[in-house]
């Protein structure tokens, strides 16, 4: 269906996704520089994961859209560049009088070829939660899968881009050579042992390729683990008999669904790693602290090195709009 747009025109219908709508059109009264505020969402959540404004439901979604204060300072902000962060923030003035046109948007250094965009090799968004991801254990990878299971389709957005960008031939599935390449566009200069490496460790069910939910689940930004609905759903899952403890033998149903092979010696591994009080099993408490532990103390950061991959795709976007 085609809207004609006249100059001055107001709107007042209250339309569009929780996490992209522009706060003037929960107000009721719009135009179309409600758009440039959706499009400086989308460009926030490819370049960290996650969107700028966000809540346990509908109504906090439009609350922290309407008076939230935009983060700039968790990771990976702190290690993308100035011109990125100022183009978001300028598109995300509560104020459509004051917020970027989208002309305007097209003339930002950022956007602008040769512009303020870094093309040196940084680690990415992808990479650095690959490597956390092959540091953690068997138990913490299968919960993070249940969880990026049950995210919104809004929510991993930016990872579900960047594995249609990786994912070459849209099987479905990421091989090797596919990583490889998706990697090298990204910025990382690995080995072709620690992309082997990276491989294995997101591969959970060792079918030779990862798979969506792989994927999801080895990228997941870390505050989408930190989230209290998402950790006790992720317990329930593997607490079959809701007893309030993982026991031995849930731990091998759940490997059995996942397609994981878990001998006993493994299991006990397991639970070892995760039970503090050493009762042979894992309780809630033990669980969260499992999920809220880094992986060896690897860095919680993601690079910058999508940005210029991101900065042209979107300028090409906008010019087609």
């Amino acid at each position: 269906m085609w809207i004609l747009i006249i100059p001055g025109q107001i709107f007042t219908d209250v339309v569009g996704s929780p996490y992209y709508v522009a706060p003037e059109v929960l107000k009721k009264k719009y135009g179309p520089e409600a758009d440039v505020w959706s499009a400086g969402v989308i460009i926030y959540i490819l370049l960290c994961g996650v969107p700028p404004f966000w809540a346990e439901n509908e109504q906090g979604i439009f609350e922290e859209v309407l008076h939230g204060k935009l983060d700039f300072e968790s990771d990976p902000w702190p290690s993308i560049s100035e011109g990125a962060k100022d183009l978001v923030r300028r598109m995300l003035l509560r104020d459509p009088k004051k917020r970027l046109t989208a002309h305007e948007v097209l003339r930002h250094p950022w956007v602008q070829v040769g512009g303020l965009a870094p093309d040196k090799p940084l680690d990415s968004a992808v990479l650095s939660r690959m490597k956390q991801f092959s540091a953690m254990n068997k138990l913490k990878k299968m919960a993070l899968r249940v969880i990026a299971e049950n995210l919104s389709e809004d929510e991993i957005a930016g990872l579900k881009e960047m594995f249609k960008m990786i994912d070459s031939d849209n099987s479905g599935q990421i091989t090797y050579e596919e990583l490889k390449v998706g990697l090298k566009k990204v910025g990382a200069n690995l080995q072709e042992s620690e992309i082997y490496a990276l491989m294995q460790a997101a591969d959970v069910d060792k079918s030779g390729t990862i798979d969506y939910g792989e994927f999801i689940a080895a990228t997941l930004h870390l505050n989408k683990v930190e989230r209290e609905d998402h950790l006790f759903a992720a317990f329930q899952y593997f607490d079959k008999d809701g007893s309030g403890y993982i026991t031995p033998d849930e731990l091998q149903l759940a490997c059995e669904e996942f397609g994981l092979g878990s001998d006993d010696l493994s299991l006990d591994n397991m639970i070892r790693e995760v039970d503090q009080d050493n009762d042979g099993r894992i309780d809630y408490n033990e669980f969260v602290a499992m999920m809220q532990k880094p992986a060896l103390g690897l860095a919680k950061k993601a690079g910058a090195g999508l940005e210029s991959s991101f900065s042209i795709g979107f300028r090409e976007a906008l010019r087609m709009a």
